[in-house]
């Protein structure tokens, strides 16, 4: 393996770390009301268990609430079950086929837990950061052991790799400040 390719796969990894943490975020209610909040929720139905998104359209037409159009009412009360279950702490009001999902205003102990959730999700990113940014280091070593890079090179390698690693703890950083900023806001 080459050094670019040990950057460019170290790099690739640390992406996808950084965008999992992203995507896990819009899971966290803000105190609008985004499809992202139910949307990987497992239900119960069909003797399997699917993702919300998979039964049902999900829909916002305001901005407090949701309501979700199952493609098939025979699954309503499955959906129904696993929205109660889930640990969003919303209450369901099922009207005919169409489930309704109001959001309630956050408390202000609310806010503050689901900010040290966030926190928490973004030191689990930074670790796996972590984790590929040492993964990195290794294989570098490897190639150096191998004899086919110097020790300057690998030096100038892990330095490449820690400019990766700042890159993305910085972007993780950003991230959880503005999805504060966000939760914050009244």
């Amino acid at each position: 393996m080459s050094p670019d390719e040990i950057l460019l796969e170290t790099e690739a990894a640390m992406e996808k770390g950084a965008d999992y943490m992203v995507h896990e975020f819009s899971s966290i209610r803000t105190g609008k009301a985004s499809p992202a909040l139910v949307e990987n929720i497992d239900v119960q139905a069909y003797g399997a268990a699917m993702k919300l998104k998979q039964l049902a359209l999900i829909t916002t037409p305001e901005p407090r609430l949701l309501v979700i159009q199952p493609f098939d009412a025979a699954t309503v009360k499955d959906i129904e079950k696993a929205i109660k279950e889930s640990k969003i702490g919303i209450n369901p009001a099922v009207d005919g086929k169409i489930i309704r999902l109001p959001i309630p205003e956050l408390s202000e102990e609310r806010r503050k837990d689901l900010v040290k959730t966030i926190k928490q999700m973004a030191e689990e990113a930074r670790v796996r950061i972590r984790g590929n940014r040492r993964d990195g280091i290794d294989e570098a070593k490897k190639i150096e052991k191998a004899g086919d890079i110097t020790e300057d090179a690998r030096r100038d390698l892990e330095g490449e790799i820690q400019k990766l690693t700042d890159a993305f703890v910085k972007k993780i950083d950003d991230a959880v400040a503005h999805k504060e900023a966000d939760i914050m806001k009244i």
